[in-house]
Order: structure tokens, then C-alpha cells, then sequence
């Protein structure tokens, strides 16, 4: 008989954005213990099929047209497939505690922070706590929203970022990206230890940098302000980084 340790979590994967479920898709190949059972863009559709059918976890968006995430929620039963809601506003958290959501993921999605929900959900079926299977490897891309559609955007091709109101202009070696997306969720996803803010507009990948001069940085041939506010920081971080 299967113990619950070795037994695969049927999983089923909930949004209205086709990329946005290969994302996910791909991050459950990945993980030895999580089998996809379906796939669903439409809401109605997924809820047709959860009703006949008993699965472990559901990947759920939160905004889809016709029924929300959060409707489709309310409407499993009580005891029925652990939910991990994912969405790219933050605004609904509280509200995914009060349906007693086993974790909730903002987009983009770190393949870290990935492997903890699920490990999360791992250890609920669990009598006795488990040891969290290690990352194949640490994550070399983010997703982000671009023309419509899911844009991966692989770190090292980073220069620098620059913030335009509610927008981020993503500088590559391939071309510019503009993303409605905050500084704030760009920086979670990011390494800390290859990018560092260094003014309220702009934030740089540390092996770009060209040179430093008294209040700037050069990146790919352009000068950038370093803030007054972030001007300690950075000063101290590429002491550590033994760049000066």
C-alpha cells in the first residue's frame, strides 16, 4: 500500500491566461510528488469537472470572467481539494485567509516560493512533518506580463530596470519589455545577491555595471542617479561584492 509520504497529489491547474498555465504546468513536472490531473482556462469548466472528480490541490486564479476564484472556492465543499489561489494583486489576501486557503502566490511566480506552497500542501497530508525536497536548481527566469501574453525574462539577460509611474521598463540584451508591474514584487523575485535597488527609478544588475562616478552608475553606456536614499546601501553592498 502507498504511504502518504510516496503518494502523488493530484493536482488541477485554474486560469483564464493559456501561459499562465504552462508556468504552472511546468513547475509541477518539476516536482516528483505533484500529478496534473486537468488543466482549465474556463471556471466553469474546472468546476464541472471537481465535482466529479476527487483531487488533492487546485491551482486557482483569482480573477477569471464568469465565476472569480474566489466564487469557484465557496462552492467545494468543506474537506474538499487543499487551494492555493494565484493572482497578481496582492489585494486579496485577507479575504483567501477567511476561506482558509492553504497558501496564496502572487505572479510573478519564483519557483521558491512555488516549492514552498506545495510543500506546504505536502506536509497537510501528512501525520508527522517532512523533510522539503530540495530545488532541482535555483530559478534563471521570471514571467512577466507583456502585449497580452506571459513574457520570460531570463536574469543574467537583465541590464538594468527602469520604473515609469505604475510601469517597468525592463532594459535586455535582446530590447526594452514594459510590464505593468511594481518594483516591489520585481525585487521578491529577483537574487538579492546579482541586483540591487539604487534609486526610486531604477534598479541594476550588479555584474553591468560598467563603472561608478560620484553619484551615478554606468550601464550599457547610460548613466543612472544613484539615490540619496539607497546610497549607503549600494555603496556598502558593492564593498561586499569587493567591486570598489
Amino acid at each position: 500500500m502507498e504511504s502518504e509520504a510516496s503518494r502523488k497529489i493530484n493536482c488541477v491547474i485554474i486560469d483564464d491566461e493559456p501561459l499562465a498555465l504552462d508556468v504552472l504546468a511546468d513547475y509541477c513536472a518539476q516536482v516528483p510528488f505533484l500529478h496534473v490531473c486537468g488543466q482549465f482556462h474556463d471556471a466553469l469548466a474546472a468546476l464541472a469537472y471537481l465535482q466529479d472528480h476527487a483531487v488533492d490541490l487546485v491551482f486557482l486564479d483569482i480573477h477569471m470572467p464568469r465565476l472569480t476564484g474566489l466564487q469557484l472556492a465557496q462552492l467545494l465543499p468543506a474537506g474538499g481539494p487543499r487551494i492555493v489561489l494565484t493572482t497578481a494583486y496582492d489585494a486579496y489576501a485577507v479575504r483567501s485567509y477567511e476561506l482558509s486557503v492553504t497558501d496564496y502566490l502572487l505572479k510573478p511566480i519564483a519557483f521558491e516560493r512555488f516549492l514552498q506552497a506545495v510543500n506546504k500542501v505536502r506536509q497537510s497530508f501528512l501525520p508527522l512533518p517532512a523533510p522539503l525536497p530540495e530545488a532541482p536548481s535555483a530559478p534563471e527566469a521570471m514571467y512577466v506580463k507583456h502585449e497580452n501574453r506571459l513574457q520570460r525574462v531570463a536574469f543574467d539577460d537583465i541590464l538594468y530596470i527602469e520604473g515609469r509611474k505604475e510601469y517597468l521598463l525592463i532594459y535586455t540584451n535582446q530590447g526594452k519589455i514594459l510590464t505593468l508591474q511594481s518594483f516591489r514584487r520585481v525585487e521578491e523575485v529577483l537574487p538579492a545577491e546579482q541586483f540591487a535597488r539604487i534609486h526610486k527609478s531604477f534598479l541594476v544588475a550588479l555584474n553591468r555595471i560598467e563603472h561608478v562616478e560620484r553619484g551615478k552608475v554606468q550601464v550599457d553606456g547610460r548613466l543612472l542617479p544613484i539615490g540619496d536614499t539607497y546610497r549607503d546601501s549600494f555603496v556598502a553592498l558593492i564593498r561586499t561584492h569587493n567591486q570598489l
